[in-house]
């Protein structure tokens, strides 16, 4: 079960062609995208009313998709407008058209009540269009559920382990200054800062900053629904007033999230690396990007295995330690407006 009134990535624009239909699966829905003659996204129920063969294996006439199996003509509405051999349309030939809005090379796609789909609630991801910033982002195909990647970005005490010989020297060590958990609304934010220690290897590799520097360190996370996670991670001088807001001394690099369901074991992982140093040497977003790439590789080798033990025994119980702390909130976030939204459809009685 998912949650449905809300924006989740569908691709990225440059996925998304002129002339071309691409099939995605979302949220065990398959849709069907493809650009108008103009440049606009259209996002449709990727399967005939006729017979439910895909629309995505026939091709498109203008701004109509026709199917491949009987030749049932679809307007970029969903409207059926042409049957062969039968002048009369039934009223109810159609399928379902989605709302679609691009942003930050992101196209977003809204999966519930068309009426509800409201452009300002998309969340901000704006350092990926940013003329202040350079990124760079893929995605990746995910074998397990999409929580089980929520979980794994919002606890990075990880690190050391599933990332031994790539991002391990990025985490933030355990110190007199406790890591802060936020529950702010629907959303979460864990806080992890580190004073006056020595510059990782991360930011002296791609920063270019010296071994000799002192810096003071955050790693800060946020989550917003259903699946977005923004990680803040950067270095500024030590004692130039980074922990209470002023960067002007530092660099930082923001590692974005968006995390859609494919189905209930499988997902579409959408992430980009952004950096506000640098901006004019392509070759240092590169260098984050191939770097951040490896890592995550092992990511969704553990989160494949995790699924696979979970398919095996779904009811195993599962052990919530300190460091989970971030990622239970979000799934009861998410589980908590699941039931809402699921409790708001239901027919009431007598109805």
């Amino acid at each position: 079960m998912f949650l449905r009134n809300c924006w989740y990535v569908a691709a990225w624009d440059s996925e998304v062609h002129r002339l071309q239909m691409t099939r995605r699966i979302l949220l065990n829905e398959p849709v069907l995208l493809f650009r108008k003659s103009d440049g606009r996204v259209v996002a449709l129920e990727d399967r005939c009313c006729h017979r439910h063969a895909p629309l995505s294996m026939g091709r498109l006439k203008g701004d109509q998709v026709e199917c491949r199996y009987h030749g049932l003509r679809f307007d970029a509405a969903g409207a059926c407008v042409h049957i062969p051999w039968q002048e009369s349309i039934p009223p109810g030939a159609r399928v379902k058209s989605y709302p679609v809005a691009e942003k930050h090379h992101w196209i977003w796609i809204w999966m519930g009540d068309p009426a509800m789909a409201d452009e300002s609630k998309i969340e901000d991801f704006h350092w990926m269009d940013d003329p202040g910033w350079r990124s760079k982002g893929e995605r990746l195909h995910v074998e397990g559920n999409y929580l089980l990647m929520v979980e794994n970005l919002l606890d990075l005490s990880h690190l050391p382990y599933v990332h031994a010989t790539s991002l391990a020297d990025t985490a933030i060590p355990k110190n007199e200054i406790p890591v802060r958990y936020e529950r702010d609304g629907d959303r979460v934010k864990v806080q992890r800062w580190v004073r006056d220690t020595p510059v990782p290897p991360y930011f002296r590799l791609l920063a270019g900053l010296s071994m000799e520097d002192r810096v003071d360190r955050w790693m800060n996370l946020e989550y917003s629904p259903p699946a977005m996670v923004r990680i803040d991670i950067g270095v500024a001088k030590a004692g130039t007033g980074a922990p209470e807001g002023d960067r002007s001394q530092g660099v930082t690099t923001w590692n974005l999230n968006a995390i859609t369901p494919e189905t209930g074991r499988s997902t579409h992982y959408f992430w980009a690396q952004a950096q506000d140093f640098s901006r004019d040497d392509p070759s240092i977003s590169d260098a984050d990007f191939q770097l951040v790439h490896g890592a995550f590789l092992e990511d969704l080798a553990m989160i494949k295995a995790q699924q696979e033990n979970i398919d095996l025994r779904p009811d195993a119980a599962r052990l919530n330690i300190a460091s989970d702390t971030g990622g239970v909130m979000a799934r009861r976030i998410v589980e908590r407006m699941i039931q809402r939204e699921q409790k708001a459809v239901l027919p009431t009685a007598g109805d």
